[in-house]
């Protein structure tokens, strides 16, 4: 892996930490809240449980995460999704999850006339942005590619999936870690959690409020900060804050800084003055979908989209590091 992938592995090891202090972390009758945290889904991931301590509860989110990487990897060969994509599968009936997120993908595709698409994965392959020496791919195959990057020809009835042409495939990173954040909150809920987050590598997913009834208060990185500090705070009550951002991964290459959200239009990153979008949303898997499509979209186009859907709001960093606001975002 780059030097940067790890340096921002350990920003999420730092804000784990960081987290509860910005949260408060005097938990009424209670201390400390129950924490486990791992290296899953290719980021550093963390689940603390602030109202019962039950590790079995904790055990059973890990496993869970688990149990959805099998099904959503592009790149693990013993993935449903990657199986799929090499026409591999023993049946053509889908997993259910598999089928829903799918699905979601598709409708995300469609709403957003293909600044998200998850149909990006004969483009999204040719990049690897945690090789330990990562180079962009050749100018040719990406335009080999690019005829193939279209939502509107993979086909998905009765839990089955045709695409218009085998050379097609899917990728579901844009939305998998929000959909698996998601079902992680309702489990909790069923165990009679009231008081969590749920922090998978920047998809930070909050159930309930704080012990004492006050919001949660989540750090937004600062984009390429080498201290690794936050630009600002939110609060947040049973919400979800979702960051994309040209800091995650990237390379430099011959003198060209290369980040891992690719434009479905080119097969190359995004080329615009943002350098990070966070949407705050009720469902994970709604702010992973517009964090990436707003970034594709740029700021007037992105905000203009956000301002036209209820209960959802944003915040844009371009690369001035100016922050800009959507009407209704919050601010400490």
């Amino acid at each position: 892996m780059t030097r940067r992938f790890h340096r921002y592995i350990l920003f999420w090891l730092i804000l784990a930490i960081f987290i509860p202090s910005l949260s408060g972390c005097d938990i009424k009758n209670t201390g400390q809240p129950l924490s486990a945290s791992a290296i899953k889904l290719n980021t550093f991931v963390t689940v603390k449980i602030y109202d019962i301590k039950k590790q079995s509860i904790l055990d059973h989110c890990m496993e869970m995460i688990d149990q959805y990487e099998l099904l959503f990897s592009r790149t693990n060969p013993e993935s449903e999704l990657y199986q799929l994509n090499e026409h591999q599968l023993e049946t053509d009936l889908l997993s259910k999850p598999l089928q829903d997120l799918i699905q979601i993908g598709l409708d995300y595709s469609a709403a957003s006339s293909g600044a998200f698409d998850i149909a990006i994965e004969p483009v999204s392959s040719l990049w690897d942005f945690t090789a330990e020496h990562p180079v962009p791919p050749d100018p040719a195959d990406i335009q080999a590619a690019l005829p193939y990057v279209k939502a509107s020809g993979v086909h998905l009835q009765d839990g089955r999936i045709t695409f218009d042409d085998p050379h097609m495939g899917i990728d579901l990173g844009g939305i998998a870690k929000g959909y698996i954040a998601d079902r992680l909150k309702e489990y909790l809920i069923s165990q009679g959690v009231h008081s969590a987050m749920i922090n998978l590598g920047g998809n930070v997913l909050c159930v309930g409020t704080k012990p004492d009834g006050s919001p949660f208060e989540i750090g937004i990185q600062k984009p390429f900060s080498e201290r690794n500090e936050v630009i600002t705070t939110i609060p947040v009550t049973g919400q979800s804050v979702v960051s994309s951002g040209v800091y995650e991964r990237y390379f430099d290459y011959e003198g060209v800084r290369y980040h891992h959200l690719l434009d479905p239009a080119t097969g190359y990153p995004v080329k615009n003055d943002l350098l990070e979008v966070t949407i705050l949303s009720d469902q994970s898997v709604d702010g992973d979908a517009l964090s990436t499509t707003c970034f594709v979209l740029g700021l007037d186009e992105g905000m203009e989209l956000i301002e036209s859907l209820p209960d959802v709001e944003a915040m844009f960093i371009t690369d001035d590091n100016q922050l800009h606001y959507s009407s209704g975002f919050p601010k400490m």
